[in-house]
Order: C-alpha cells, then sequence, then structure tokens
C-alpha cells in the first residue's frame, strides 16, 4: 500500500528519483518494471507492473466496443509507457505526460494505494486550496469517513 507525500523534483533528463519509503515497498513487493500513465494528462501514474496487470485484467472483461474502456485506453495508451527504474532507483517519466502535466522541476509524489501520483507541486497546491464539494463529501460520509 502507497501512502503520503513526498516532495522531489524532476531532473533536467525528465527523471522522477523515486522517494526512498516508496522504493523500499517497491523493491519488496513490486521490482523493477512499470507502467507510467495518466488518464487526463494532469498527474503522472506509476503502476508498478502487476498492479498495471490487474488493470488491464478487468478491462478485458469489457466488450472492444464499450466506448468508456476505449476512452480509458486512448488516454493511459497516449500518455503511457513502459520502463524500468535504474540502478539509482530513478524513472524516466514519458515526454508527452511531462510536457501535458508540467512535471518539469517541483512535484509532489502521493501514495494512492496501489500505485504512485506525480503532480506539478505548485499546481496541485493550489487545487488543495479548493474545498470539497457537499457530493463528495457525502460519498466519504456514506462511508463512514
Amino acid at each position: 500500500m502507497f501512502r503520503g507525500n513526498h516532495p522531489t523534483r524532476i531532473d533536467e533528463k525528465g527523471r522522477l528519483k523515486m522517494p526512498a519509503d516508496f522504493k523500499r515497498r517497491i523493491d519488496e513487493v513490486y521490482g523493477p518494471m512499470f507502467y507510467i500513465t495518466s488518464k487526463d494528462g494532469e498527474r503522472a501514474e506509476i503502476y508498478p507492473l502487476k498492479e498495471w496487470e490487474a488493470v488491464e485484467a478487468k478491462l478485458a472483461t469489457l466488450g472492444s466496443m464499450n466506448t468508456a474502456k476505449k476512452k480509458f485506453l486512448d488516454a493511459t495508451n497516449y500518455y503511457g509507457q513502459m520502463t524500468e527504474m535504474d540502478s539509482q532507483g530513478r524513472l524516466l517519466l514519458p515526454q508527452v505526460l511531462r510536457e501535458a502535466a508540467g512535471l518539469t522541476d517541483e512535484v509532489v509524489v502521493l501514495g494512492s494505494q496501489t500505485f504512485l501520483e506525480v503532480a506539478n507541486r505548485p499546481k496541485f497546491t493550489a487545487k488543495l486550496a479548493e474545498p470539497m464539494t457537499e457530493a463528495e463529501q457525502a460519498v466519504l460520509a456514506e462511508l463512514g469517513i
């Protein structure tokens, strides 16, 4: 399970040095292969390959003409790229995704249970200032959170 926030930087070659807490979990459970993508071009989503394959297995249950599946695959394939963590714990983020999401300098790496999200730090902190809507609060209240 990935949780928490680790501010860091993207280097000039577009590589993310995996924060130590997340790298420890990756080494223990997943290994060096990843699928990096985005559903909307706003944030990078870093899936250990095992977790991405679980997403693909769920998608495989939908018919090929399913429009939600098609839109999801269009976005995740456009932004997506397989990558391997190097010996120094760095991942190269896809260029098209770095450009779309503004992942060029200060970023936050957020744990999202089975994957990691990488967001432009100034944009992310500005978005945090937006309050939760009543509908969002209601969904959490139904879960007792």
